[in-house]
């Protein structure tokens, strides 16, 4: 391998630890939206490949997280930041669209698990 190469795979093996290390639902926004664009071409099978897969984990994970909290918020009495129904349904065009809400500056700094807070606090708004 000539040096021109290991230079230019260095960078690739030093982040992939951080990419692993990273928790479920701690994703950008940026970086979802850039998977799912890329995905977007293949259409419904888009689920059924590996990245889709990963991106349908990292919602389940930031509504896992949102859940717990809301539970543990409601049963400690504190007063929580939306209040969402028992069920409830999301579709992937109101998600995404949530998501490309996001000025294109900010979608670095915001994580799914954030962005999943601010969708339900939007969407179901507790009574005044």
């Amino acid at each position: 391998m000539t040096l021109g190469k290991r230079a230019r795979i260095l960078p690739v093996l030093l982040t992939a630890p951080l990419l692993c290390a990273m928790a479920p639902g701690d994703m950008s926004v940026a970086a979802f939206l850039m998977r799912a664009d890329s995905l977007a071409r293949l259409g419904p099978l888009a689920l059924a490949t590996p990245q889709g897969n990963q991106l349908k984990g990292e919602v389940i994970a930031a509504g896992k997280r949102y859940k717990a909290r809301i539970d543990a918020d409601r049963r400690a009495g504190r007063k929580t930041t939306s209040c969402p129904p028992e069920s409830g349904t999301l579709t992937p065009e109101q998600w995404l669209g949530h998501l490309r809400s996001y000025p294109a500056p900010v979608r670095k700094r915001v994580s799914i698990h954030t962005a999943f807070d601010a969708l339900m606090k939007k969407r179901y708004p507790c009574p005044a």
